[in-house]
């Protein structure tokens, strides 16, 4: 009787090797993000970006409160939540920083521990009409009064933003505990919990995320380059006492998807570890400005040139398609199988 012999098992195949970003890779992408920079249409992108309200007011005090607002507000689709931010900042009037101003002064007046005061029920019947996903008149209320108190306390957001910076100890590793901290300052600001009373403080933890948690903070990061960076053609420059090389990448679904195929990090979550490596990339590309180029690379996804699901046509007509990874190669004639030779199988 023969011995029947086992054959040995195939090897697994290795998983190809992700070849990291390096200073190869930032010289062949710099020329191609410049070229999209200086061709990108900035005026049809800003009118679907919410930096244009912000942009509406020449003060810095005006745009570092318009500019909180926006951010705060930028969640879910542009044109469902800009019409909200348009009527809000109209209301306001023409100078928001003076708007807060003075819902703080008047609140200022009553107790901390007051509810249902006159000046909380004006407030609230003020902005009655306020409604956004998971937020409502009393979110908003908390808010204006917060960023009011905290620039009566410290003369300007952008003061005490930067006073929170130094004290972490400045460069990129300050900015995470210095936005934490400016965040829990605002919530904690004294008129808020009066205001929130029975509405309680998760929409206002909302507009104001803690930047200490597992998520991105992409909403405090592009406050922070708008107020950072600039002022040109879409950013502002409020803050300019601030270094620009300690920004962090605003991490959006966008902006992810256009760094993997780029190569800028090959992480699928979209954290904080996940902008930090972005950026680190594209430091090396501009070390003293690395989210220089944020709004060309998020509106190349927006506008859907580089889109979800990659064509080769839409692979051809960008402008980065160099130096992708993922580029989807247009698609050449099928060939027809070539015929078996040999015997047929039999059982």
């Amino acid at each position: 009787m023969k011995r029947r012999l086992t054959p040995a098992p195939r090897p697994t195949p290795r998983a190809p090797r992700r070849r990291a970003f390096g200073a190869a890779d930032a010289a062949a992408l710099a020329p191609l993000l410049s070229r999209l920079d200086a061709t990108l249409d900035r005026a049809a992108r800003l009118a679907a970006d919410p930096v244009e309200l912000p942009r509406r007011y020449t003060s810095p005090a005006d745009q570092e409160v318009a500019g909180l607002l926006a951010a705060c507000l930028a969640y879910g689709r542009a044109d469902h939540f800009k019409p909200i931010l348009t009527r809000l900042l109209d209301q306001l009037g023409g100078s928001p920083a003076a708007a807060v101003d003075a819902i703080a002064a008047a609140l200022g007046a009553q107790p901390a521990t007051s509810v249902g005061g006159p000046e909380q029920a004006a407030l609230l019947a003020r902005f009655s009409w306020f409604r956004y996903r998971f937020n409502r008149p009393a979110d908003l209320a908390a808010l204006l009064a917060a960023i009011g108190h905290q620039r009566a306390a410290h003369g300007s957001l952008g003061a005490r933003f930067a006073a929170l910076f130094a004290g972490a100890g400045g460069g990129p590793g300050a900015l995470r505990p210095a936005l934490a901290a400016f965040a829990a300052e605002l919530r904690a600001a004294p008129p808020v919990a009066a205001l929130l009373e029975g509405r309680g403080p998760r929409g206002l933890r909302h507009l104001l995320p803690d930047a200490a948690g597992p998520g991105a903070a992409k909403r405090w990061n592009l406050y922070l380059r708008w107020m950072v960076r600039g002022p040109d053609a879409v950013d502002l420059g409020a803050w300019p006492g601030l270094p620009r090389a300690a920004l962090l990448m605003p991490l959006d679904t966008h902006i992810q998807r256009v760094a993997r195929r780029l190569g800028l990090t090959h992480r699928s979550a979209a954290g904080w570890r996940t902008a930090e490596e972005i950026t680190a990339a594209l430091r090396l590309v501009d070390p003293a400005d690395p989210v220089r180029y944020d709004f060309a690379l998020c509106h190349l996804g927006m506008s859907g040139a580089c889109p979800p699901r990659l064509t080769p046509a839409a692979c051809a007509a960008c402008p980065l398609v160099s130096a992708c990874r993922c580029a989807s190669a247009p698609a050449g004639p099928r060939r027809r199988p070539a015929p078996r030779t040999g015997r047929a199988r039999t059982r």
